[in-house]
């Protein structure tokens, strides 16, 4: 009887030693610092993660918000032009003989199956295309190396600055003479549109590289093509940037004066042709494809810019 007693002590006391050791063992586990480390690890990347989302949300509702207000904005000014057209605003600016949107939307639409259309665009499209690109190779070359040479500058600095100023249109008789056929002429014209923006800019951006950072490349053992490649270039990548855009708007503008001048194909001649039939729905309807295909290059040499000024993210 004793014993048995003794032994249900036993038992019982064993039990009790048992579940102090768990309990200590939580509750140490629940104070211990890799316990703690572990937790605040968790709540970190749950409030990272939260923050993430956040970011991309707030993103996306800036550039929702964005088109949002270009697309209000345009709708607005075509209200505005519908107004003016309804009501013959004649103060100032004269809208009496300016075509209504509904009536350029329906001669757009009326060309949309016209292939003499489409072969005015593709023409201006192509001239762009090979005079922008030749533009692009020498703007960048000569703006590197005036921009980095002191002799290269004052050798080459005085030509830019002598022409840069002559406008397009100044260039078309001289341009018919030089070249053998009106194709080259327009190129010739729209190239040097293109030019001169495309090497200001890449002259700036050069000089305006760090000096700091030329010096801590060279201390570090670099060599010249190598200060120019990882240096050099990166830093001027934002203003070669700038002017390729510009560049691209000037050669539109050129491009069309030459085509209205002295061309048989293109969205400028066909323009200048509406404008001569009295035509006035397809000038604007030129006028708009000009402006679109304009906007559109630019975004596109924005688009191909965009992976080379991955690292200015980093700046900010």
């Amino acid at each position: 009887m004793n014993g048995a007693v003794l032994e249900k002590i036993a038992n019982n006391d064993a039990e009790t030693v048992n579940d102090s050791a768990v309990g200590g063992l939580k509750s140490a586990g629940k104070n211990s610092p890799d316990s703690a480390v572990i937790q605040s690890v968790t709540n970190t990347d749950s409030e990272n993660f939260s923050f993430k989302d956040f970011v991309l949300s707030s993103l996306k509702n800036e550039k929702l918000q964005t088109i949002s207000v270009g697309i209000v904005s345009l709708s607005f000014g075509i209200l505005i032009w519908h107004l003016a057209t309804l009501y013959n605003f004649n103060y100032f600016i004269n809208f009496e003989n300016v075509p209504s949107p509904t009536t350029v939307g329906a001669a757009f639409l009326s060309h949309l199956g016209d292939a003499e259309f489409y072969k005015h665009i593709l023409i201006s499209m192509r001239r762009i295309l090979f005079a922008y690109s030749i533009a692009v190779v020498l703007g960048v070359t000569i703006g590197v190396l005036v921009g980095r040479s002191r002799i290269a500058r004052a050798a080459v600095l005085p030509y830019i600055e002598v022409i840069r100023p002559i406008p397009a249109v100044a260039w078309i008789p001289l341009a018919i003479l030089m070249w053998p056929t009106e194709e080259s002429s327009i190129v010739y014209i729209t190239f040097l549109g293109a030019l001169f923006p495309i090497i200001l800019n890449t002259i700036h951006g050069v000089k305006e590289t760090p000096e700091v950072l030329v010096r801590a490349a060279v201390s570090l053992g670099a060599k010249k093509m190598e200060v120019f490649w990882h240096v050099v270039l990166p830093a001027a990548l934002p203003s070669i940037a700038a002017g390729l855009s510009i560049g691209m708007g000037i050669s539109w503008f050129s491009l069309l004066a030459g085509e209205i001048i002295s061309g048989q194909y293109g969205i400028g001649y066909f323009t200048w042709d509406a404008y001569s039939m009295i035509n006035y729905p397809d000038i604007v309807v030129g006028m708009l494809i000009i402006g679109g295909l304009g906007t559109l290059s630019t975004y596109l040499i924005g688009l191909m810019m965009r992976p080379a000024l991955r690292w200015k993210k980093f700046q900010r």
